[in-house]
């Protein structure tokens, strides 16, 4: 069975009181409580405080371009299917730069994990409004207070019938640790949004901020009832939902894909002769 030291990694370079620690503690928690060792796991990441994620969580890493991390995991998850393959990055690696991407996975419902540290700002550039920040929020580059409205990630989510929608809170460690066993165990594609409080460039979404808006779902929702789901990811500002927001069980993507249904792609016989036999047919046929 994994420990957490199995799990260790490089020396943290967060801020002092950023959310991330309690994000990585629980995520290391959840891998060690569903007992999946280190080789068993591939993050992908890509720019931003927390793209440094698996720099400090020991497992096969990825780290790429900003925003691009889902092409890299889409990737790997067909080639072996049998991995665990997570994607990792902040609001605005998910939700801006990688925006088009995410949109397209969720629709293929590849069994990718997302997990998307929303801070409401960007961290590692000091303070840039990202795609959730409030509208009026002042920041360096916004003088004026933010003039878009947020992007709604659970909404957006639920709208396009993503297999699990979920939004956690670094503030609630042993709850976020919940729904990142219920994300790894869920067969299709998991989008899990965690709002993560930014103790240096963020003094509007604070932890006092959160505590005074944040519940927990109760039994009283019903994540597969679609409409409910909608109206729960539509609740901010006064309230908060974190839970399982919506959850339904489509057939996922490597389940379609015929040639991997016996075993995976990484296992099968490659025979250049035959690659060369059809290149010479696939000639033949238009020349």
């Amino acid at each position: 069975m994994p420990t957490l030291d199995d799990y260790a990694g490089q020396v943290t370079a967060w801020c002092p009181g950023c959310g991330n620690f309690a994000i990585l503690k629980a995520f290391k928690e959840a891998l060690v409580e569903l007992g999946i060792e280190p080789h068993q796991l591939a993050i992908v990441s890509g720019i931003g405080q927390a793209g440094k994620f698996p720099h400090y969580t020991r497992c096969n890493t990825f780290n790429g371009l900003h925003g691009r991390s889902l092409p890299v995991a889409t990737g790997i998850k067909l080639a072996n299917h049998e991995l665990l393959v997570m994607a990792i990055g902040g609001d605005g690696d998910g939700y801006g730069e990688g925006g088009n991407h995410l949109v397209h996975a969720m629709r293929r419902n590849i069994g990718v994990k997302v997990f998307v540290h929303d801070n409401q700002i960007y961290g590692l550039t000091k303070g840039q409004a990202s795609p959730t920040s409030m509208e009026g929020m002042i920041t360096k580059n916004q003088p004026f207070g933010v003039l878009s409205e947020p992007f709604n990630p659970m909404a957006a989510a639920v709208a396009l019938d993503c297999s699990f929608v979920a939004r956690g809170y670094a503030g609630d460690q042993e709850h976020l640790k919940g729904l990142i066993i219920s994300a790894i165990n869920h067969k299709g594609f998991s989008l899990v949004d965690i709002l993560q409080p930014c103790v240096s460039f963020n003094k509007i979404n604070t932890y006092e901020w959160y505590r005074q808006r944040v519940y927990r779902l109760g039994p009283d929702h019903n994540p597969e009832d679609r409409v409910g789901a909608f109206a729960r990811a539509l609740e901010w500002g006064e309230k908060i939902p974190i839970g399982i927001i919506y959850r339904n069980n489509r057939r996922s993507f490597e389940e379609g894909v015929p040639v991997i249904q016996d075993k995976p792609l990484v296992r099968q016989r490659i025979s250049f002769g035959d690659l060369k036999e059809k290149m010479r047919e696939t000639l033949k046929e238009h020349y």
